[in-house]
């Protein structure tokens, strides 16, 4: 066998660990959907019952032998992240929306409304804009959903089409990335 083939062959090591990190994120699916179903049968919508059903979906899964107690916790703080992230966009999403639909925008002096509310509000958004962006920060071992990952070392893009541990950088080897969709 020539060097060539023997770089592409993959060996036993690497595919057991690829098996292990596909049975990771099958694990973190079927704990996000089960952790769906509890938050979606009950009648209470906050986020005490999204706690409440992500605990009762660890306590299933661990009991049932998918899991263990520990890897429950792992994938708790993950979906807390992603829940978070989510929540933090439809708070910018929703004060966007304010912003462009306030009245005074629609009538005489909308420019000078503008004016006055982007000054008054320009340090609140910049440090909004803070937190939105330390929550797109992940590092390598963490299991996340599908999205682009851009290193922040080399700026190399690692494409994620669905949940999966994220990978160091194929380019630099860096473990740290910025979350996009």
């Amino acid at each position: 066998m020539d060097t060539t083939e023997s770089e592409h062959k993959p060996d036993s090591g690497s595919t057991a660990r690829e098996g292990e990190q596909g049975q990771h994120e099958a694990l973190y699916d079927r704990f996000a959907e089960r952790v769906r179903e509890l938050f979606d049968a009950g009648q209470e919508k906050s986020k005490e019952a999204m706690e409440h059903a992500m605990e009762v979906a660890r306590q299933q899964l661990s009991d049932a032998g998918d899991f263990s107690a520990e890897q429950g916790e792992v994938f708790k703080k993950f979906m807390r992240r992603d829940l978070e992230q989510t929540t933090q966009d439809m708070r910018v999403l929703g004060q966007e929306a304010k912003e462009y639909l306030h009245p005074a925008r629609l009538g005489a002096g909308a420019l000078s409304s503008i004016a006055r509310l982007l000054e008054a509000t320009g340090l609140a958004l910049q440090s909004l804009s803070h937190k939105a962006e330390d929550a797109l920060h992940y590092h390598t071992g963490e299991i996340t959903t599908a999205g682009t990952l851009s290193c922040t070392q080399c700026g190399q893009k690692v494409q994620l089409k669905h949940t999966a541990k994220i990978p160091p950088c194929p380019n630099c080897h860096g473990s740290d990335f910025r979350k996009g969709y």
